[in-house]
């Protein structure tokens, strides 16, 4: 990436405070998510409901941010380098925006489940919750650091949970088609796995933005290769 001509300290703090903005905004998201598996995982639904209610913070912050972020376009006229920058956390803050509303979702259907006899042990679920906050971290680690090497990392852990995804599925297919009075609770178990993979997509959404600002290159829709 190029290097950065001499700037303001003035304009300095205001492109950190856009960092630190982004690693809170992404650790209020992976709380989101967590509390929403502890709710399901401990079958305790006030964890879900704080989930819930706690969701305006996040929307609070990411219009903030976005708001931010446009002022020093306004204001500031960055070069190539801080516009590339500044355009790719407006983006980012749109992907952990939409990544609580995924949390609001698993939240909502823990509190149905949670109602009713649990069907199966929850295994896989947390181990991809488990995962895609560890995506959410090392896409915004990228961010911060211009860190290549961890948008590969979250290439890879995409992967694995899409392949947790299908195998949650065929696994209750196989126990609806057994007791169709397991289609319920299956569907809503379904439902929480396809949020999961959703925030995976999202996670690398945020790793593919990231390596467009380093390189400036797209991968979208391609193979990552950073070599």
């Amino acid at each position: 990436m190029e290097e950065r001509k001499h700037t303001s300290s003035h304009y300095e703090k205001e492109l950190q405070e856009i960092k630190n903005d982004l690693i809170y905004l992404g650790a209020l998201t992976e709380k989101a998510i967590q509390l929403a598996m502890d709710s399901l995982t401990q079958r305790n639904s006030d964890f879900a409901r704080k989930v819930m209610a706690e969701d305006d913070e996040i929307d609070k912050r990411d219009a903030q941010l976005e708001e931010k972020c446009i002022r020093i376009l306004a204001l500031r006229q960055p070069t190539a380098i801080d516009l590339r920058f500044i355009t790719t956390a407006i983006k980012i803050t749109g992907h952990l925006e939409r990544i609580g509303d995924m949390a609001v979702n698993i939240a909502e259907k823990a509190i149905e489940l949670n109602q009713l006899p649990r069907l199966k042990p929850y295994v896989d679920l947390p181990r991809m919750a488990s995962l895609v906050n560890e995506m959410i971290r090392n896409s915004l680690d990228a961010f911060i650091n211009e860190n290549l090497e961890l948008t590969q990392k979250v290439h890879e852990h995409e992967q694995v949970v899409d392949d947790l995804n299908e195998q949650i599925f065929r696994e209750l297919l196989t126990f609806m088609l057994d007791d169709s009075k397991t289609i319920q609770r299956a569907i809503f178990i379904m439902q929480i796995s396809k949020n999961l993979e959703r925030i995976a997509d999202h996670s690398k959404g945020i790793a593919d933005m990231v390596i467009y600002m380093i390189t400036g290159k797209s991968v979208r829709h391609q193979e990552l290769s950073i070599s």
